[in-house]
């Protein structure tokens, strides 16, 4: 009986009407972000590249970090998932404007990189070290490859998830399973190169071997948190009302609980061990990060980032509320900025974090292109992936 309500349930769905008043926010975003960072390019370029480096890594972060959502699904046969995965789909659909943001960044990049100047590499011991890896043209490869890489990936798994919804046929359940580990392997080091490439260079004398873990705690955090928001969003629209009951929601809840945990325990261990061992070429880091202003961005991010989520979920009822889910989710997404912004800017802006009409402006472009991307990819497909095998069972998913 409960397979055939399943069933009928299913045949409601179909793709996502966006109200015009969303599309035309995210456009007008877009256009505003355009503007601003041609602006800012004349008034203050340090100022407009930080902004346009940190903004590119946070949204092409959510982007990948869909990829990683829908992979772990298909790796561990998961059937909670199934009516929120097309979600993270639909994040996927933004890497191709990464690979054209990243192509945008090579006319910023002797802006933003020491090593991409040679004067200031020649003399330097660590510098003229690491001349074979940090490189204009090695830079660029490396990084282009791995966001095609990435878009390789998501096309494929994507369109298999796409292609059930008509069949149904579990091939392409299966087809996914064995893309999904391989996918796993390239993404933990083609992400780690990038976080490297894009983050840490900006201050190619520091290294961490941790810096690359961190920074995928800081997409998966900010992932399941944008999931979240979105399938409340899809629900109160009526798209998911049948699909998504409060246990979903609570094991959105417990995901973001547990990684808000991870992020913690990472950003921690990292900073311990520069902080024991207590070595001139790993602590510059954090020394330039406790001084000025950047002192309260600091305590922010332990405070704000952790400990404010921490509290807000981890009682049951929390992780079960709409309104409860949708302000934490909206307060991790701005925490997760901050912490980008706190790893890009403190290498430009000694004193303290700016944060004016050129990051706001820059930030609003890039969030019109992303939600531009993720509205368009859900009115063309069903919101929910309803060929998944696994769906019925999922519809009517309870904790014990």
């Amino acid at each position: 009986m409960a397979h055939s309500h399943g069933h009928s349930t299913l045949a409601k769905t179909g793709p996502l009407q966006a109200s015009g008043g969303l599309k035309g926010f995210f456009l007008l975003s877009a256009v505003i972000g355009a503007a601003v960072f041609a602006a800012a390019l004349s008034t203050d370029a340090e100022r407009a590249w930080a902004s346009f480096i940190h903004n590119h890594f946070y949204f092409m972060s959510l982007a990948l970090g869909g990829v990683f959502f829908v992979a772990l699904q298909w790796l561990t046969g998961a059937m909670w998932s199934a009516p929120v995965r097309r979600i993270a789909e639909a994040f996927t659909s933004y890497l191709p404007a990464a690979l054209i943001f990243f192509a945008v960044l090579y006319f910023g990049i002797h802006n933003l990189f020491e090593w991409s100047h040679p004067e200031h590499v020649r003399g330097d011991l660590i510098l003229e070290g690491k001349t074979s890896y940090l490189n204009v043209p090695n830079f660029m490869t490396r990084n282009f490859c791995a966001i095609l890489l990435w878009i390789f990936f998501a096309k494929k798994m994507v369109g298999n998830s796409l292609a059930q919804d008509a069949t149904g046929d579990v091939k392409f359940t299966n087809k996914n399973r064995f893309m999904a580990p391989g996918f796993m392997v390239l993404f933990a080091l083609s992400f780690t190169m990038a976080s490297f490439d894009l983050l840490m260079s900006l201050d190619p004398h520091w290294f961490s071997t941790m810096f690359g873990v961190y920074c995928f705690a800081g997409m998966i955090y900010s992932v399941f948190a944008l999931t979240c928001i979105v399938t409340i969003y899809l629900r109160r629209q009526g798209a998911l009302k049948e699909f998504v009951n409060e246990n979903h929601l609570h094991d959105l809840g417990k995901f973001m609980f547990g990684f808000t945990v991870f992020w913690a325990y990472i950003g921690f261990s990292q900073y311990m061990l520069i902080w024991y061992a207590n070595m001139p070429e790993e602590t510059g880091y954090f020394i330039h990060r406790f001084h000025g202003n950047w002192m309260a961005v600091s305590v922010f991010l332990l405070l704000g980032k952790f400990v404010t989520p921490f509290f807000l979920l981890i009682r049951r009822e929390s992780k079960r509320r709409e309104g409860r889910l949708l302000f934490v989710g909206f307060w991790m997404l701005l925490a997760q900025w901050i912490d980008v912004l706190w790893m890009v800017q403190p290498e430009f802006f000694s004193e303290g974090p700016k944060v004016g009409w050129i990051e706001i402006g820059v930030f609003l472009g890039f969030l019109g292109v992303f939600g531009t991307f993720v509205l368009r990819f859900l009115g063309k497909h069903n919101v929910v992936a309803i060929g998944d095998p696994k769906l019925p069972q999922a519809v009517f998913h309870h904790h014990q």
